[in-house]
C-alpha cells in the first residue's frame, strides 16, 4: 500500500472505500495495491470540481482508485527532476511549458493511440509531435477589458498598449507566466518575423512600458486591478474572465485581431509510473467526450474533444472559438523553440522590457 504524502488527497467518493479496504489492500502486497490504484498529480486549484467531473466517474467505471497529488507546476517539476521520473506518480497533469522542460530531461514516456484510443478523437493540436503526452485542455490568450471604457474592436488591437491615452491603466503579463510567453509570441508575429522573434517583441514592448502600470505575475493581480477600475485592459488568458463575466461585471475578453496563441495543459506519464495500465486508462477516460463535457461544465476547462458542447459560461467569454480554435486562427508554440531559450528570455525580459 502506497504511503501518501501530506499534500495528497483522495477523490471524495473513494475515501470510505479505501478506508474499509485498507487492511485488505495492505495485506495483498504492493503489487495488488498498484493494480487497483493510481496517483494523479495535478494543479492545487479546482480539485473538488475535477474530482466530481473526472476522478469519481473514472473510479466508478474502472474500479481503479485515484490518489490526488497537488502542487504548482514548478514544485512538481522540481520533485520529478529530483526523483528522476520515479516519484510514484502515474499521471501528471501539467502545463505545456513545464511538460517540455521535463521532456528535455527524458522524464516522461510516450503515450500512443494503441494504449489510449481516444487520442484519435481529439483535436490535432492536442496530439502534436512536440509532446509525448496529449493535451486535455487549453487556454486562449487575448485581451481582458473594461466594457465601459473600450469596445471589443479597440481592445483587440495590440496598439492599445502603445496608446498614451490609456497610460498607467494597462497591464501585461510577465513572461514567466503562461500568458506572458503567449503575449511575447503574439507581439513577435505582428511586429516582427514570427512568434520566436523575441528581439522585435522585446523592443516593441519596451516602448510600451511607460504606459504599463504593472507586469503581473498572477491572475489575481490582474483581475483585481480591472474590477477595482484601476486599469482598462490587459493581455490575459480566457479563463481569467469566466467568473467575472458570469457575475455580471463590466468585463469582457476578446481574441487579438492578430497574433493568436494558446497554451495547453497536458496529461503526461512519468518514466517510472508504477501502474502504467492504470495511467493509460485514466488518460483515455480524461479525453472521452463524457469526461471532457463534465470538465467543461464543472471545472471550466476548454475541451480538446471537439464533440463536446461548450457550456454557456464558456461561450459567454470565447464565443464560437471553442468549436475549433485552430480554425479561429489560434496556434500552439513549439516546445523545441521555447524550452532551450526560456531561461535567457526570462532574464532578458526583466532587463529589457520591465526595466526598460
Amino acid at each position: 500500500m502506497r504511503t501518501l504524502p501530506a499534500r495528497r488527497l483522495l477523490g471524495a467518493a473513494t475515501v470510505t472505500t479505501l478506508a474499509a479496504a485498507g487492511l485488505t489492500a495492505c495485506g495483498g502486497g504492493d503489487e495488488a495495491a498498484d493494480e487497483n490504484s493510481i496517483v494523479v498529480s495535478t494543479f492545487p486549484f479546482n480539485v473538488e470540481p475535477f474530482t466530481e467531473a473526472v476522478i469519481d466517474p473514472f473510479t466508478e467505471a474502472t474500479g481503479i482508485e485515484v490518489e490526488i497529488d497537488t502542487g504548482s507546476n514548478a514544485d512538481r517539476l522540481s520533485q520529478l527532476q529530483l526523483d528522476q521520473g520515479d516519484s510514484g506518480i502515474d499521471v501528471m497533469l501539467i502545463s505545456d511549458t513545464y511538460a517540455a522542460i521535463a521532456q528535455e530531461d527524458e522524464l516522461f514516456q510516450e503515450v500512443s493511440a494503441d494504449d489510449v484510443p481516444n487520442l484519435e478523437a481529439i483535436a490535432p493540436f492536442a496530439v502534436e509531435e512536440g509532446f509525448t503526452g496529449p493535451a486535455y485542455s487549453y487556454q486562449l490568450n487575448g485581451i481582458m477589458y473594461d466594457t465601459d471604457a473600450l469596445s471589443a474592436d479597440e481592445a483587440a488591437q495590440w496598439e492599445i498598449f502603445a496608446d498614451e491615452a490609456n497610460s498607467g491603466r494597462l497591464v501585461l503579463p510577465d513572461i514567466a507566466v503562461t500568458a506572458g510567453q503567449l503575449t511575447v509570441s503574439g507581439v513577435g508575429e505582428v511586429y516582427g518575423t514570427g512568434p520566436y522573434d523575441v528581439d522585435t517583441a522585446f523592443t516593441t514592448m519596451a516602448e510600451w512600458t511607460p504606459n504599463i502600470l504593472q507586469y503581473y505575475g498572477s491572475s489575481t493581480e490582474m483581475t483585481n486591478l480591472l474590477t477595482q477600475g484601476e486599469i482598462v485592459a490587459g493581455a490575459a488568458l480566457n479563463g481569467f474572465a469566466t467568473d467575472l463575466v458570469a457575475a455580471g461585471e463590466p468585463v469582457a475578453w476578446t481574441p487579438p485581431a492578430e497574433g493568436r496563441y494558446m497554451a495547453t495543459n497536458r496529461a503526461m506519464i512519468p518514466t517510472g509510473a508504477p501502474n502504467l495500465d492504470g495511467a493509460h486508462q485514466f488518460i483515455d477516460y480524461l479525453l472521452s467526450a463524457e469526461a471532457q463535457q463534465a470538465s467543461a461544465e464543472l471545472v471550466g476547462d476548454l475541451p480538446v474533444n471537439l464533440d463536446v458542447e461548450l457550456p454557456e459560461e464558456l461561450t459567454a467569454v470565447v464565443g464560437d472559438i471553442g468549436d475549433d480554435p485552430e480554425a479561429a486562427g489560434y496556434a500552439t508554440l513549439d516546445p523545441a523553440e521555447i524550452t532551450p531559450n526560456r531561461g535567457e528570455w526570462v532574464e532578458r525580459f526583466a532587463r529589457e522590457v520591465v526595466g526598460g
